[in-house]
């Protein structure tokens, strides 16, 4: 991936972009530090797809659940600990 300093970014902005737009992103860098990468809308961006309901019946949830520890919470904070 090509990298460019920020004054040529700013002098061929518009043929880097076109360059970015037919697939060939680019990075701005700034005194030789990497800032930012420049890609076109339409290249998709490499995410992981979430893969829903890979645990499914692996765990099960108790019924209480939502008031479980109940009472130790509540003696917890009567007694001021």
């Amino acid at each position: 991936m090509r990298t460019v300093n920020m004054l040529e970014a700013k002098t061929h902005l518009s043929r880097l972009v076109d360059r970015a737009v037919q697939g060939e992103p680019f990075i701005i860098a700034k005194a030789g530090k990497p800032l930012v990468k420049v890609i076109a809308l339409d290249a998709p961006i490499a995410a992981k797809p979430r893969r829903l309901g890979f645990l499914a019946g692996e765990f099960s949830i108790p019924d209480d659940f939502d008031t479980m520890g109940a009472q130790e919470i509540e003696q917890l904070f009567e007694s001021g600990e």
